[in-house]
């Protein structure tokens, strides 16, 4: 390999990489330098110019002439008599400029100076990868699914970079084909090694919110902030919003007509049921907006313990609470507060034993059925050794099931 086949290859790397002239110059350099370390022992005294656009490449050994019988460092100094053969006129003392050519350095030398470009140019490569996707994390990114393995896909974009959808950032009903086009949210940007690992999620509160920005104009152009978003990811979610135009319905804006704008939405997000809510300052009428579709009776704050007491009525029980906690659990993440939903009963009214099965199990309430005992009060009326021996559970039983009911009717 000589100098114009170097920089003329090097010059291909410079429009396939992206590279600017300056690095390209730094990295080229920088990989010559450690070739005529290794040979020559330091580098010192030699001069490299290098100018990719016009596809020069020289490299210059100067050398300060001694005598013949004065020479110790041959990186550093040239005979007398090996100088004359150069040019016959110099002189002890004189500098000598001596061009050295790529292919004068070696076999070994010449693959030292590859591998250490290409491992310079990987670097480089990876750190604008690194830096790419960082300023990245939280924005939605595309890519065509390239391998999917048990743990996680393998999606490669456009500039053919390679991103990972593992699978707890996986939407539960997520299903993958090779070549198909998917969306996610850069969610973090790692160092393996030297190498950036980009992980994508579908499961980010994240995620939606950059999707309602790209459907919702009003979201985009920042007449409606979203607060908070709170994900049970393919299940449900709940979205506060907030618009200080008093003329803009925030909530029905981001639904749009029948549904329009948030359907294509939920179709992303395979289906998972979004409430969108107005946002307000006033806590305890956000905890009710939260905990819609339930009617709230009233709601209880304490702050310092960062907890709220929500109570309902018995029929509005099991839409406050949710399927499998789904509503309590979404209102909780939104309101940032832990939130307890309790019977609203009025202290002259009785209750159902059977309205009580989600905290007692069924054979205790059928146990207490059978002395005749089918409601909170008729049993809290009763003497407690005189149940104790009435009905056939363990004292321990009794004495909880008496606990539970005396809760439902503390003020």
């Amino acid at each position: 390999m000589d100098n114009q086949a170097l920089i003329e290859s090097f010059a291909e790397f410079k429009d396939e990489k992206n590279i600017d002239r300056i690095t390209l110059m730094a990295i080229l350099e920088d990989s010559l330098k450690v070739v005529l370390r290794r040979k020559y022992g330091s580098d010192d005294n030699f001069d490299i110019i290098v100018n990719p656009d016009k596809g020069d490449l020289e490299i210059w050994h100067n050398r300060v002439v001694v005598e013949d019988d004065e020479l110790e460092d041959d990186s550093a100094e040239i005979s007398l008599t090996d100088a004359r053969k150069i040019e016959e006129d110099f002189e002890v003392g004189e500098e000598v400029s001596e061009e050295v050519k790529i292919a004068d350095l070696g076999r070994r030398a010449v693959l030292s100076l590859s591998q250490h470009l290409k491992s310079k140019i990987a670097e480089h490569d990876n750190a604008n990868i690194y830096e790419k996707f960082k300023e990245l994390e939280g924005e939605i990114v595309n890519g065509e699914v390239h391998h999917i393995r048990k743990s996680h896909v393998i999606i490669i974009d456009d500039d053919q970079n390679e991103m990972v959808l593992p699978k707890e950032q996986q939407i539960p009903s997520d299903f993958f084909r090779k070549g198909e086009t998917i969306r996610g949210v850069v969610h973090e940007v790692v160092l393996k090694g030297n190498k950036p690992q980009i992980i994508v999620s579908r499961t980010s509160p994240a995620f939606m919110e950059r999707l309602f920005e790209q459907e919702i104009p009003e979201i985009f152009d920042g007449l409606i902030t979203i607060k908070k978003v709170a994900r049970i990811p393919g299940e449900k979610a709940k979205v506060a919003v907030e618009s200080y135009d008093d003329r803009i319905d925030p909530v029905g804006a981001c639904v749009g007509m029948r549904g329009s704008r948030i359907h294509t939405i939920v179709r992303e997000l395979r289906n998972e049921n979004i409430d969108v809510i107005n946002y307000t300052s006033n806590l305890e009428l956000y905890v009710q907006r939260a905990l819609a579709p339930a009617k709230i009776n009233r709601v209880e704050i304490d702050s310092e313990k960062n907890h709220v007491s929500v109570f309902v009525d018995a029929d509005e029980v099991s839409k406050a609470i949710g399927s499998r906690g789904s509503n309590v659990r979404l209102a909780t993440k939104l309101v940032d507060m832990e939130i307890d939903i309790f019977r609203d009963i009025p202290q002259d009214e009785d209750i159902e034993l059977n309205e009580f099965d989600d905290e007692i199990e069924e054979f205790v309430i059928n146990e207490f059925k059978k002395i005749g005992l089918d409601t909170a009060k008729s049993i809290l009326e009763q003497d407690v050794q005189d149940l104790i021996e009435r009905v056939d559970l363990e004292e321990e039983t009794i004495l909880n099931v008496i606990e539970v009911l005396k809760e439902e009717f503390k003020d």
